[in-house]
């Protein structure tokens, strides 16, 4: 499924228009929203090279500004703080040394003046009443690349620090005198226009960001007056790390910030989630906006004629299809496939300009289309579901279209491309395995189609929109009668799986399979699993699965043993665990399973968390206590029940599961044998 990667509008005369590269040197003083860029620049002010119009200056909102040792922030001078001082700072420092703040009588720092800087590390209040200057130095070094509170108390000569909630370090002022004047603007992040910086130990600029500052019960505002309280500033970002620095992203994903307060992760491919904690198995991909998949290029593929065949479902009006280029500046050649206010739009350029095909009428949200496009030198056609083909001729004297980029599906990995076409993307002559040749992906999810469930067993599902094809692959077992391509099933995709061998039933008594190999338990004992099994059952509590520790009937059971179960429990799936420093437990109260029905069940643990997800549906969440992340069994592993259960269990279970297991897939790579485990028990063939 396809949501918006870009909302874009097409202009129909120029669809390559874009904005003219010298946009920036013809507009210098255009003002930006995400800070400067590596020259230096006033405050709120810098050239940019790229830009989405060359018109309406934007004003800079910095609400936690960014300092890179050169940058400063400058407000009104202090009022009514002669005598009395009290400061609270949160700051992320990524540096050693360099001025926090600096407030003073005189531009030259002769005189009275109050400075904060880090020296060496350590967080120093130097101060300055006109007599000598006193220090008080935190005890502790500042926190890199982490938030520090900064605590400040001055009264007439004596002042006193705390970094961090630390222990409180006090100091005094040299002579008798013991007011300040201040007439200088309060500079934060630097030292602005102030000489005489030899009375300090540091003499650069603060490196790192600001989100907090508040002097004398004032709350100061970092944006620019009116908006905020900054009078003046150069060379300021905003912050971005306070954002990811709170979205702690798993299995290699990025975190990136938006354009509001808060930050995404970027899953690789696999992965889904907010935080790409969720393992997820891809059959037919998703995309939400963020998300695309990554191929080889055409290359020279397709210099002189282009075939492509493009089913999808959307369910937003705008957004990429399918794109791949020339360049990675968005000139020369390029194919785009994307959705402009619901119409089909193909738009390519042979390098003399573009041309564009779009559809008569929108398409229908939430239903299966198929697009074909069609290329023989300059000419190219369109044509989407039952609509009439559409044709045009590129311009100029050029016939070949060469691709060495990329090609990108759902999406891109900036928009940067884009400003040759205003969004797009495109396909090639030879056939793309949506998921198996991909180079890599992000933020793509699964679109939920029946080939999940596995209904071909070991032949390949082709997904055909709600439907699928079994293709037999050489050598391999065919769950129908094998034939030399494919055989296509005219059903829907609810038809009942065809297995390639017997599907266990259990009774319910004494009845289960027992496995204890290498490739079983390596994926059970470990910090992390990821559990796949289809089954249905007619019982409204029982055993699925079990591992646990060994114990002797006499003995009493420790209750905090390593053990993993999932089991029904009043027709509610249940998924229980302890690492050795207690237990968790989690129950998806959203569905019974009781209803001898087929149901898809999926239980993930990572380390200490743990998510269960039942029919593709929301998922419920736990977490252990304790320290522990690593399950250690060594029962091997029970599936549909157990020998003496209540024993086995510790009284968790009383009996196994009545009904069938015809899948269980673990970490999503090995499918556990059912037809030939270690031990079978009183187990029968079910009937589908």
């Amino acid at each position: 499924m396809f949501e918006p990667f870009a909302s874009v509008r097409v202009d129909e005369k120029n669809p390559c228009s874009y904005i003219p590269r010298d946009c920036a040197q013809k507009n210098p003083e255009i003002l930006y929203n995400y800070g400067m860029s590596n020259e230096h620049f006033p405050f709120g002010k810098t050239t940019v090279p790229k830009l989405t119009a060359c018109s309406n200056n934007k004003k800079v909102e910095v609400r936690s500004p960014r300092f890179t040792g050169l940058s400063w922030l400058a407000f009104p001078a202090l009022h009514a703080a002669y005598k009395h001082v009290q400061l609270e700072l949160e700051f992320r420092p990524e540096a050693w040394d360099g001025v926090l703040l600096l407030a003073g009588e005189r531009d030259d720092l002769q005189g009275d003046f109050m400075a904060l800087i880090i020296h060496h590390g350590y967080v120093e209040f130097r101060f300055d009443c006109g007599s000598g200057v006193g220090i008080v130095r935190s005890s502790e070094t500042v926190k890199l690349n982490e938030w520090n509170i900064l605590n400040i108390y001055r009264h007439r000569w004596d002042a006193w620090l705390q970094l961090n909630q630390e222990k409180r370090i006090q100091g005094r002022s040299k002579g008798l005198f013991s007011r300040i004047t201040f007439r200088e603007p309060l500079f934060v992040g630097g030292p602005g226009n102030t000489s005489g910086l030899e009375r300090l130990p540091v003499r650069n600029g603060f490196w790192g960001c600001v989100r907090n500052l508040e002097i004398n019960e004032q709350r100061y505002r970092f944006p620019l007056a009116p908006q905020g309280d900054a009078l003046n500033g150069f060379d300021v970002e905003k912050c971005t790390a306070d954002r990811c620095s709170k979205v702690p992203c798993e299995h290699g994903g990025k975190c990136l910030t938006t354009g509001g307060d808060t930050a995404v992760c970027l899953c690789p491919l696999g992965y889904t989630g907010d935080l790409c904690e969720t393992r997820v198995d891809l059959q037919v991909p998703s995309f939400n906006g963020s998300s695309y998949l990554r191929y080889a290029g055409l290359a020279e593929t397709s210099l002189s004629w282009l075939e492509l065949s493009v089913t999808l479902k959307p369910t937003s009006p705008d957004g990429v299809i399918l794109y791949n280029g020339h360049h990675s500046d968005a000139t020369g050649d390029f194919i785009a496939l994307y959705l402009t206010e619901g119409h089909v739009q193909f738009t390519f350029d042979l390098g003399t300009g573009c041309a564009t095909l779009r559809s008569k009428r929108p398409v229908r949200l939430g239903e299966w289309i198929e697009v074909r496009v069609s290329r023989t030198g300059r000419l190219a056609s369109l044509e989407v579901e039952n609509e009439p083909e559409r044709e045009i001729l590129a311009p100029g004297a050029f016939t070949q279209l060469s691709l060495p980029l990329n090609l990108y599906i759902g999406g891109a990995p900036t928009s940067d491309i884009y400003s040759s076409f205003n969004p797009g993307n495109g396909d090639g002559p030879t056939k793309v395995g949506i998921l198996a040749e991909a180079l890599g992906g992000v933020n793509v999810g699964s679109c939920g189609h029946a080939c999940e469930a596995r209904p071909c067993g070991d032949a390949e599902c082709r997904p055909l929109r709600d439907r699928f094809t079994c293709r037999c692959r050489p050598g391999l077992p065919h769950p129908c009668p094998a034939e030399p391509e494919e055989l296509r099933y005219p059903v829907p995709s609810t038809r009942p799986v065809i297995p390639t061998s017997p599907i266990p039933s259990f009774t319910g008594s004494d009845s289960y399979l027992h496995y204890d190999d290498a490739d079983t338990m390596k994926r059970i004992i470990s910090y992390k699993v990821d559990i796949n099994m289809r089954f249905r059952a007619s019982s409204s509590n029982g055993l699925l699965l079990w591992s646990g520790r060994q114990s002797d009937s006499q003995e009493q059971r420790d209750s905090n043993e390593d053990f993993l179960a999932l089991g029904l429990d009043q027709g509610y799936l249940i998924l229980a665990y302890n690492l050795g420093s207690g237990e968790a437990t989690l129950r998806y109260n959203l569905t019974r399973l009781d209803d001898d029905l087929w149901h898809r069940v999926r239980a993930e643990r990572n380390e200490q968390r743990a998510s269960l997800v039942v029919d593709n549906g929301n998922g419920v969440f736990a977490e252990s206590p304790g320290q522990l992340r690593q399950l250690n069994t060594d029962t091997g592993l029970y599936i549909g029940g157990a020998p003496s259960i209540r024993i086995t269990t510790g009284g968790r279970f009383l009996k196994g599961i009545v009904g069938c297991i015809s899948d269980l897939v673990l970490d999503a790579d090995y499918s556990v044998p059912l037809s030939s485990p270690d031990q079978a028990t009183n187990t029968h063939t079910c009937i589908p």
